[in-house]
């Protein structure tokens, strides 16, 4: 990230670390790297900006409008100066909005007509997350120029090999089991027994008890905000509103949180910030106790449900920032302010407001999945099995996957295979095991960008034929399966003897 090269994407499923590695790279580096997302609450969470902000973009920026572009923009010396562009949360980004950052930065980056300005692109996000929005009459628009609306179908990026790095180990608190079961799910490739075992936390009429901390999860912001509201008018305590301070220019698109707060002692409500003195993370789910507001101070009183600890929350403020180039370099500065308690109602909160975040007790209860990867996403926030309960049962229908996103993934990685070995090392290391009859140790990437790890005695290598498709293939039997299977040698990551 630091050095640049070729232009990257580290990606890796939820809680994996992706956002703690961006974290660390931006404290321990000498400078200020400039971080956007396609969101404003994204941006506001990494320290950034959004997309359109940063570039000056309109909400109906085009490609076009770009390339029709006349005279420079207000931070020209900011553009020329950029070295390294991160983008995070870059499933949601837009092939059509990235090949806008292209044309800008050809024009007024430090390496005119150069891709990207010779800006060095660092991406970061899991793509099997939430996917970029599109309404319905743009759907036909991006239908037209380009192959998905992801990101890696934008012009800018044919012909340029990423450099991929998956982030593997799970550091959120799972046991082994909900993790492999979730990666099932991230990939859909799931057989009959994991829905078997989701659905037996099933539990239509389940009523999440007081004080537990449970949080729905719906599909909707409808859905939400009824049961906010209704579950917020069943208390009997006063209600309390409380205005956000808002000072500069912090858009409505960056607010974390309601300009106005409305609650009860009572209420449940989710923490949105990370405590400077670890009592509370962003996400932490609790109970306001008391209230007060007035005589110069503001601070409720809120029992955390997981660790049933009563802690005192006052607002808080957060920073938006701007970037502009000084000296050659670029620095950040406040662009405005935010101050309001950090916290929203959430008995109940959709599943795109959930995302980044961890719960210990859930309900998802998604009337329907209309999107890729937001049944995976929902199961995802969840810190254990036992802790989640669906309000209906999961079918093979409910598992939405995009599988370009898959076609991509599982290309970018063959590509990498053939560099690292190559098909000619690949034949010839198959040859002398036929020979000598002697066994393989395989990594293989099936089409659906699962990995297996298999041993294998192969028997025969050649041309094969499958649906009157010619491959290069190798029959071998399988030890993992005890039988006999036919592999791609194009889908081989590795090869080599077993260790002695």
């Amino acid at each position: 990230m630091e050095q640049g090269g070729r232009h990257l994407l580290i990606t890796g499923s939820a809680g994996t670390g992706k956002s703690t590695l961006l974290s660390h790279f931006c404290e321990s580096v000498d400078w200020d790297p400039v971080v956007l997302a396609p969101t404003g609450v994204a941006a506001l969470n990494v320290g950034g900006q959004t997309v359109h902000r940063f570039f000056g973009f309109g909400i109906d920026v085009t490609p076009q409008a770009i390339a029709a572009r006349r005279g420079k923009p207000r931070n020209a010396k900011l553009y020329r100066t950029l070295r390294t562009l991160i983008i995070d949360e870059v499933s949601m980004l837009r092939a059509d909005l990235l090949d806008c950052v292209d044309l800008f930065l050809r024009r007024y980056g430090p390496r005119s007509n150069a891709r990207f300005g010779g800006v060095h692109m660092v991406f970061i996000g899991d793509l099997y997350q939430l996917p970029p929005v599109v309404t319905g009459l743009e759907h036909q628009a991006l239908r037209e120029v380009y192959e998905s609306p992801h990101f890696f179908s934008a012009r800018a990026l044919e012909d340029v090999e990423l450099e991929i790095i998956e982030l593997t180990r799970v550091f959120r608190p799972r046991d082994s089991e909900f993790v492999r079961l979730l990666n099932r799910v991230r990939k859909k490739s799931l057989e009959d027994r994991d829905l078997e075992r989701l659905n037996r936390r099933v539990d239509p009429h389940f009523d999440p008890p007081d004080g537990e901390g449970y949080i729905t999860l719906t599909g909707t912001n409808r859905k939400a905000g009824l049961i906010n509201r209704d579950r917020l008018d069943g208390l009997a305590a006063p209600e309390h509103r409380f205005d956000a301070v808002i000072e500069g220019a912090f858009g409505r698109e960056y607010y974390p949180t309601e300009a106005q707060l409305r609650f009860k002692a009572g209420a449940q409500v989710m923490l949105l910030n990370n405590d400077g003195a670890g009592r509370w993370v962003n996400g932490s789910i609790g109970v306001i106790e008391g209230v007060n507001i007035g005589g110069g101070e503001a601070y409720v009183l809120v029992r955390l449900a997981d660790s049933g600890r009563r802690v005192r929350v006052e607002p808080y403020e957060w920073e938006l920032i701007r970037f502009e180039a000084r000296e050659g370099s670029i620095f950040s500065s406040p662009a405005g302010t935010f101050t309001q308690f950090p916290f929203r109602l959430a008995w109940a909160v959709t599943v795109h407001k959930s995302q980044g975040k961890t719960f210990e007790r859930m309900v998802i209860d998604l009337d329907r999945v209309f999107a890729a990867g937001q049944t995976y996403v929902a199961l995802s926030r969840c810190t254990s099995f036992e802790g989640l309960v669906l309000t209906r049962p999961l079918t093979a229908g409910s598992i939405r996957c995009d599988w370009r996103v898959q076609r991509f993934l599982t290309g970018e990685q063959y590509k990498r295979a053939e560099r690292s070995l190559s098909t000619d090392t690949k034949l010839e290391i198959i040859e002398r095991a036929i020979a000598a009859a002697s066994p393989l140790d395989m990594e293989y990437l099936k089409r659906n960008d699962v990995r297996t790890r298999r041993r294998i005695r192969p028997l025969e290598v050649g041309m094969r034929s499958y649906s009157n498709r010619e491959f290069l293939g190798m029959r071998a039997w399988c030890m993992l399966r005890r039988d006999e299977r036919t592999f791609r040698l194009d889908r081989i990551l590795s090869l080599s003897p077993p260790d002695p």
